[in-house]
C-alpha cells in the first residue's frame, strides 16, 4: 500500500486491513457530506471528491491496529478527524484568500465566502454527529481539539504578543492550528481500539510532535514545489502575510544584518506588493534559495526524530515499523 505520503508497508497483512478500512472511511465521509439540498451537498463535497492524504484518518487506523483495530469505532473516528480537517480547509481559504486547494479551484472561488464559511460549519456539525456516537470522552476530546483549532488561528491572525519570540510563538500556532488534530487522530485510533492508557498516551505524544514537523515540512514544500504535491498557489501565504519558519527565520536575520546585505534584499521582496503573479514569484524564488528554507528542513527533520525516539516504548512489530516510516515519509517530502 502506498499512501500520498508514500507511506511504505512492507508487512502485507497490515497494507491490506488498512486499504479496507480506508475504503470504510471513505464511503462514511461521502455519505456524511451528501445532503438533500444541492447547494449544501455540491459545496460539502467539493473536498472531499478532489481526494487528499487521508493523512490522519490513516493515523488512526495505524495506531489502532496496536489493539483490536476491527472495531467499527475506530473507521467512525477515522472519518471524525478527516471531516474536522476538511471543515477547517475550508474556513482556511477563506481567511488566507487562496484560489486553489487540492488542485481544484477553493470553495469560496466556487461559491464565495459565505458559503464556504457556511459549508465548513455543516462539516463541523457532521463531524460533531458523528463523535457523538462514540461517547461522552469522544465528545470532550474533539470539543478540546476543535478549541486548540481555533486558538491556534486566532494566534495566528493576531500574531506574537510585543516581547514575545514570533519563533516561539509560531510553534505555538503550529501545535494548536495543525498538531492537535494530528494528536487526535493518533489518540482516537488506540483510544477506540482498546489500548492501554499508556499506549494512548504514547501515540498522543508521537501525534503532537510529528503534526508540528508535519507542518514544517510543508512550510518547505510551499515554497520548493511547484504546487503538483501541496494543491495550492506556492506562495499564497507569502501574498496574504501569513508567517512561515522560513520567512520567520528571515526576518529575524534581516534585523541584525548590516544595511545593504543580502537578507534584507530578500526581506523588501517578502515586503512589497505581492498582488501580481509575477512579483509573487519573484519573492518566491528569492526565498527559496535562502539558507533559511535548509535550516526549516532541518528542524522538520529533528522533530519527526523526536516523535520516532517517543514512540520507544511501543512493542517492536510491523506497526511500530509502520509509524516510524510514517514520520521518515513526512520529513522526505520536504527533501
Amino acid at each position: 500500500m502506498t499512501t500520498a505520503l508514500a507511506l511504505p508497508l512492507h508487512d502485507a497483512a497490515l497494507a491490506e486491513r488498512l486499504t479496507g478500512r480506508l475504503r470504510l472511511v471513505e464511503e462514511l465521509l461521502r455519505d456524511a457530506v451528501t445532503y438533500a439540498d444541492p447547494i449544501a451537498h455540491d459545496a460539502s463535497s467539493h473536498l472531499v471528491n478532489a481526494g487528499g492524504k487521508r493523512l490522519r484518518p490513516l493515523l488512526t487506523l495505524l495506531t489502532a491496529e496496536l489493539g483490536d483495530g476491527n472495531r467499527r469505532e475506530v473507521v467512525d473516528a477515522a472519518a471524525v478527524v478527516e471531516l474536522t480537517h476538511l471543515a477547517t480547509l475550508y474556513h482556511d481559504d477563506v481567511m488566507d484568500s487562496a484560489p486553489v486547494r487540492r488542485g481544484a479551484p477553493s470553495a469560496h472561488e466556487v461559491w464565495g465566502n459565505s458559503v464556504a464559511i457556511l459549508t465548513g460549519d455543516l462539516l463541523f456539525a457532521r463531524a460533531s454527529s458523528i463523535v457523538s456516537g462514540l461517547g461522552p470522552e469522544a465528545v470532550r476530546i474533539q470539543a478540546q481539539t476543535f478549541e486548540r483549532l481555533c486558538l491556534g488561528q486566532l494566534h495566528e491572525t493576531v500574531g506574537p504578543r510585543p516581547g514575545e519570540d514570533p519563533v516561539t510563538h509560531y510553534l505555538q500556532v503550529l501545535a494548536d492550528k495543525t498538531a492537535s488534530l494530528i494528536a487526535t487522530s493518533a489518540r482516537f485510533g488506540a483510544m477506540f481500539a482498546g489500548c492501554r492508557p499508556d499506549v494512548v498516551r504514547t501515540v498522543t505524544q508521537f501525534g503532537e510532535t510529528i503534526g508540528v514537523a508535519f507542518q514544517l515540512a510543508d512550510d518547505v514544500i510551499d515554497l520548493t514545489s511547484d504546487g503538483t504535491v501541496t494543491g495550492k498557489t506556492p506562495g499564497t501565504d507569502l501574498r496574504e502575510g501569513v508567517p512561515t519558519m522560513p520567512a520567520l527565520l528571515l526576518r529575524s536575520r534581516a534585523a541584525a544584518a548590516p544595511a545593504g546585505s543580502s537578507d534584507r534584499d530578500v526581506l523588501a521582496l517578502l515586503d512589497s506588493d505581492l498582488t501580481d503573479d509575477a512579483d509573487l514569484a519573484l519573492a518566491v524564488e528569492a526565498l527559496r534559495g535562502h539558507e533559511v528554507v535548509s535550516l526549516t528542513r532541518r528542524r522538520a527533520v529533528e522533530m519527526a526524530r523526536q516523535a520516532v525516539t517517543e514512540l520507544g516504548p511501543l512493542p517492536a512489530g510491523p506497526v511500530k515499523d509502520a509509524l516510524v516510516a510514517f514520520a521518515d515519509a513526512l520529513v522526505d517530502r520536504a527533501s
